[in-house]
């Protein structure tokens, strides 16, 4: 019996419909990249574990993919080992590389190991797939791609505000209405010094990062479970849920955080990046949201998340600041930030909108039907001619029946089928139908080129 084909939960197959709007996505975000002056590097899939391990938190090392060793692995684990089943001491017995989660980390180890052959600042792109090892979920996936693009070797907030500015030019060619949250880890360390928990920072974010899926109530429950006093989670309520305008908050913030050195460095640097998008054409909504804190341990500053204002659905594109990613990798003191745009989730939010332009899919302009070899000579010349003047074209591979050729241009969506027989050879024309309308006329090849390009 033959085995049932499948694929793995939380992955995908696309097709060539799909593709095409992928790539109109990918292209989007490319081009704006690029304009901002951002050049692009690719990384491998696979890393070593010890690049990955421990840049995520105890909850994003836990979503790691471990690729096992080649050979045969499990003679060289000492038999205590394997009789004891601890799976986390022998997973390092039996792997030693795992599949990248993010393009963030990559990105420090290959910034420190080519560190002798790049510029700083170094701006640089990257769209390649990540991998997570997480339940599989609406707009969730095991196998997904990140636009990236981050500017290492510079703490200047201008690269904040020239992130914002990305964001708001990508998405208006998307034709997206969105809204940009930001905050800064900074702030979120001096509401945790004055609250007396300064060193359960790392709880409280990852925390708090949980509000929008599971509630108030599910976040005040997590930190209390994890030793932080109610009293101080009592204390932090009014803060985490500051209303009002940008202004307000800030100046909200500036009397809370009076005391604490870190928390008003934040406030200034929120203040900066706000008081240069006031005189920039950013039509994006750019909102200070203090429950914002991003779950990745990594960030040290400001922080961003975007989400779609027309329909409900989770973050598409995220990120932030990181002051000393590359000092685990033994270059200290190179400050990065950059951001995320989450292509899978861009597709199904402009999917489900009824976004993508009508060209996206019509990836083939014009068909030649095909009547057999007389006329397959007569149309080939004329075909490198429209695809030399830049016209998507193509001839229907066989002289079979009619309908089946027809067919084939409609399931297509091609726009245009060109009929060539032995009177449009005789008279040197050819018959050009639109198929949307039904209208029929005839051409020269010349005006057939210059109607079509």
């Amino acid at each position: 019996m033959a085995q049932k084909p499948s694929i793995p939960k939380g992955t995908r197959d696309f097709s060539p419909v799909e593709m095409v709007k992928r790539n109109y996505i990918f292209d989007t975000v490319k081009e704006v990249f690029q304009l901002y002056g951002f050049m692009p590097i690719e990384t491998p899939s696979m890393e070593n574990l010890s690049t990955l391990m421990g840049k995520y938190g105890e909850e994003g090392d836990k979503l790691l993919f471990k690729v096992l060793n080649s050979g045969d692995f499990i003679s060289k684990v000492r038999p205590e080992v394997l009789e004891a089943r601890n799976s986390n001491k022998l997973t390092t017995k039996i792997s030693e590389k795992g599949l990248r989660y993010d393009l963030t980390v990559p990105f420090a180890r290959y910034v420190v190991q080519h560190r002798n052959d790049i510029t700083f600042p170094f701006k640089r792109y990257q769209i390649q797939p990540v991998w997570r090892a997480d339940r599989p979920q609406k707009g969730r996936y095991r196998e997904f791609y990140q636009c990236d693009v981050d500017v290492v070797g510079s703490d200047s907030l201008l690269n904040e505000v020239e992130l914002i500015q990305i964001v708001d030019e990508v998405y208006k060619r998307l034709k997206l209405n969105v809204l940009v949250k930001l905050n800064n880890r900074k702030i979120l360390a001096g509401i945790a010094e004055i609250i007396g928990e300064a060193d359960r920072i790392i709880d409280i974010t990852v925390a708090i990062d949980k509000l929008d899926k599971i509630g108030l109530d599910n976040v005040n429950k997590e930190m209390f479970e994890k030793g932080i006093p109610q009293a101080a989670i009592d204390t932090l309520q009014p803060i985490i849920l500051l209303s009002g305008t940008n202004t307000d908050k800030l100046a909200k913030l500036k009397e809370v955080l009076a005391a604490s050195e870190v928390g008003m460095k934040g406030v200034v640097e929120l203040e900066t990046v706000f008081s240069y998008l006031a005189d920039l054409d950013v039509t994006t909504e750019v909102e200070l949201d203090l429950t914002l804190a991003r779950g990745l341990n990594y960030y040290t500053g400001a922080i961003f998340e975007v989400k779609s204002k027309d329909m409900e659905f989770g973050s598409i594109t995220g990120g932030g600041r990181y002051d000393d990613l590359t000092g685990i990798f033994g270059l200290k003191d190179v400050s990065g930030v950059g951001i995320s745009f989450g292509a899978d989730r861009i597709y199904d939010v402009l999917e489900q909108m009824e976004r993508f332009p009508a060209e996206t899919v019509n990836t083939t302009k014009v068909m030649f039907v095909n009547f057999g070899e007389k006329e397959e000579k007569y149309c080939l010349p004329i075909l490198a001619k429209l695809r030399a003047n830049g016209v998507k074209s193509e001839i229907f591979p066989g002289s079979t029946k009619m309908k089946k050729q027809m067919n084939y241009a409609n399931d297509k969506h091609i726009a245009y089928v060109i009929m060539v027989g032995e009177t449009e050879m005789e008279e040197g024309l050819l018959s050009l139908k639109d198929m949307e309308t039904g209208d029929q006329i005839k051409l020269t090849p010349e005006a057939l080129i210059e109607k079509l390009a």
